[in-house]
């Protein structure tokens, strides 16, 4: 059992919470765990959640409040610190980020896929890693930027990351482009070309998933190194 430390707003709909678990042996950038609920009569409702803390402390997930869910609507609106959750983790080995890599590295998120991508960025930043990242983040507004300030705060206090903001519904004020989503040219010329042989973590919804690595794809990076996490039907 999974013991909540604190719960803190990242946006209108998204809340991070931390987790203090006993004997938790430790996890990669790009993990996740499984979050079971149980109900008073006996129903049980299980998801997966992205790890966004990177190093020692405790494991924070950040969840984007799904109005139809069974089980986002309670961790965001319910849980509160001294809470306990039944937690399993860490869980995979395919979709994560090794400090020990030396190669570039294309982020692509959209929406909360951000999480386990923030995984990596702070992992990077604990490591002091010299590999050059490139975030892409796809967002609806300005205000649903989860992680905003800590985001442009490394941005510009690290060389080594870049940061591009896709806006689809509304751009902020003094923004050079109407809303717009992502397309070709934007991995073109936000992310890293393909004969750096990046490797690209992608993770949102299916469709914004699906579509930004056929891009990749098509602009020729090496399938092998593009890794893809997606939630929703």
């Amino acid at each position: 059992m999974a013991t909540v430390r604190s719960a803190t707003w990242e946006t209108a709909s998204a809340r991070t919470l931390a987790l203090d678990i006993p004997d938790w042996p430790g996890h990669l950038p790009g993990q996740h765990i499984d979050i079971r609920l149980t109900a008073e009569d006996g129903y049980q409702a299980q998801r997966s959640y992205s790890i966004a803390s990177a190093g020692p402390g405790p494991v924070e997930i950040s969840v984007q409040r799904l109005e139809d869910g069974e089980v986002s609507p309670y961790l965001t609106d319910v849980v509160e610190a001294g809470d306990q959750i039944e937690v399993r983790g860490p869980v995979g080995g395919w979709f994560v980020w090794r400090s020990e890599s030396t190669a570039p590295v294309t982020l692509v998120a959209g929406g909360s896929g951000i999480v386990p991508l923030m995984a990596m960025i702070r992992a990077r930043g604990l490591a002091a890693g010299r590999q050059p990242f490139r975030l892409i983040y796809s967002v609806r507004t300005p205000a649903d930027v989860i992680y905003a300030e800590e985001i442009r705060r490394r941005a510009v206090s690290d060389p080594g990351l870049d940061v591009h903001f896709v806006y689809t519904r509304a751009v902020p004020d003094g923004w050079p482009a109407p809303p717009a989503r992502i397309s070709v040219a934007t991995l073109n010329t936000h992310g890293w070309p393909p004969d750096f042989e990046p490797d690209c973590f992608v993770c949102g919804p299916t469709s914004f998933v699906e579509t930004a690595a056929d891009i990749l794809v098509a602009l020729g990076h090496d399938p092998k190194r593009i890794r893809t996490e997606r939630f929703g039907g």
